[in-house]
């Protein structure tokens, strides 16, 4: 057998190293000079960075133990500190009452909890909204503070034009009773999966991972392909049968696994329906500007990373990458600031000069005050195209025919964010390649990966990473 694997990220890279230790042969296609998409880690003024703030966290035994397999002993427990920057005053997350009562003021504080009790003895009705979703679970005012301004930023959209499957899978379970229970009465057994405090890093940074995987897969008889974009998947009589390479070359596996945006893959696949191909032009992503600032100064603030709330600031999020680890930034004597911008192809962002971004990006972290008079010495600007997947209202009637569509191609399995149009996190990218790999090796598809991250605690067998290992936590 021999499999191709489009794009080198979290679940492309996955599926080739399980494949690879299976005696599989595995040829691995990616756009961009480097592995791990959008979890890779570049150097950066003699330091190392991720792009963009990359905590690695899961309950599920199988990942874990694939991570620690990868990682080995080089990585660290972090202490997690992040809090939302709302009105020039930094709030804990998660909520700390007497914190947030505080910086609030009496006024809206009370006004907040007489909106949420408001939803508790006459509830909004939910119209499958993000905003109506918030507003039921934590009520208007903390939805206007907390929720609204951020999510606009990050969707380019109304909160009432996006759907609340963006909240079900993000925040899931929590509610405001839920965070101020762990706020007055912590514990392991109420530690709502956002709220969780420690996470595990690599030392040399969440990329390390997906590199080692690339080097096995290269050590082990497979191929790992940079600079080498796909231009489609090839598919003949409803199966697929290879890949065509963006200067013509076709070259042909028994399966491709495939991580490309679905948008993209649909649209060149030879024998897709015009209605499939239609709905699938309709859905959209989001691109990320990350603008990097090296800032002349250490130990500024003790914050992984910030939710920035305040509608005056177009930056959405503001990551200190000295308080990660020290093995990134070495005998360095500054600090490396990551703040993030969302926007269209359309919005002038993506397309202005780079000089033009640093200068926005430098004022509004001055405007922060975070790092009081330091000298902004260097910047760079990284642009992410399709980095979200983008979960307008209706999204799910579109993508779904999509779905059941590219179920009926043979040979074909579509995994990770891009691929499978789903907004991952590192640990659902990860389950999707060992899952997908297991089809393969099974030569069925038991697994259904077009549902990981929509139903997650319903295959997990709970574990976490600590200092020593792999531990499973005591039940309540």
């Amino acid at each position: 057998m021999k499999v191709v694997v489009i794009g080198a990220g979290p679940a492309g890279l996955t599926a080739a190293y399980l494949l690879s230790k299976a005696g599989v042969a595995v040829d691995v296609y990616e756009a961009s000079p480097s592995v791990g998409g959008l979890a890779k880690t570049i150097e950066l003024w003699g330091q190392k960075v991720d792009i963009g703030p990359h905590r690695f966290f899961s309950s599920d035994r199988r990942v874990n133990e694939l991570w620690l397999e990868v990682v080995g002993r080089d990585y660290a427990m972090v202490d997690r500190l992040t809090r939302i920057y709302y009105n020039k005053r930094f709030f804990y997350y998660p909520l700390k009452p007497v914190d947030a009562l505080l910086k609030l003021g009496i006024f809206r504080a009370t006004a907040c909890v007489a909106s949420y009790m408001k939803e508790k003895v006459a509830p909004t009705p939910e119209e499958d909204t993000f905003e109506s979703w918030v507003v039921h679970r934590f009520g208007r005012q903390l939805f206007n503070i907390f929720f609204k301004s951020y999510s606009e930023k990050l969707w380019g959209i109304p909160c009432n034009k996006l759907d609340s499957d963006f909240a079900a899978q993000r925040i899931k379970k929590l509610s405001l009773f839920e965070a101020i229970k762990n706020a007055v009465l912590p514990s392991k057994t109420n530690k709502h999966k956002t709220l969780v405090d420690r996470f595990a890093y690599p030392t040399g940074g969440t990329g390390l991972v997906y590199e080692r995987m690339a080097q096995y897969v290269t050590q082990h008889g497979g191929a790992v392909h940079c600079n080498a974009p796909v231009k489609r998947v090839v598919a003949e009589n409803g199966t697929a049968v290879g890949i065509e390479l963006a200067d013509g070359q076709q070259r042909r596996y028994d399966h491709v696994i495939s991580t490309m945006p679905l948008t993209i893959m649909t649209a060149a696949l030879d024998g897709v329906p015009a209605d499939i191909k239609e709905k699938a032009s309709q859905l959209k992503f989001r691109n990320t500007v990350l603008v990097f600032l090296h800032v002349a100064a250490k130990d500024l603030f003790p914050d992984n990373w910030l939710y920035v709330h305040s509608a005056e600031l177009q930056m959405g999020r503001l990551t200190n990458f000295r308080n990660w680890v020290p093995q990134l930034y070495g005998d360095k004597q500054s600090t490396i600031m990551a703040l993030e911008y969302w926007c269209y192809d359309t919005d002038p962002l993506w397309t202005q000069d780079e000089a033009t971004t640093i200068a926005l990006a430098s004022k509004e972290l001055r405007a922060t005050g975070l790092i009081g008079d330091a000298k902004i010495t260097e910047g760079k600007v990284y642009p992410i195209k399709r980095c979200y997947p983008v979960y307008d209202r209706n999204y799910k009637s579109r993508l779904k025919p999509v779905e059941d569509y590219l179920t009926t191609i043979g040979n074909l399995s579509v995994i990770g964010r891009y691929g499978a149009f789903k907004y991952n996190n590192q640990d659902h990218s990860i389950l999707m390649g060992i899952l997908a790999a297991e089809n393969i090796l099974c030569g069925q598809r038991k697994n259904d990966l077009w549902e990981i991250n929509t139903d997650y605690e319903s295959y997990q067998e709970a574990s976490v990473i600590t200092e020593t290992g792999l531990e499973t936590p005591a039940k309540a």
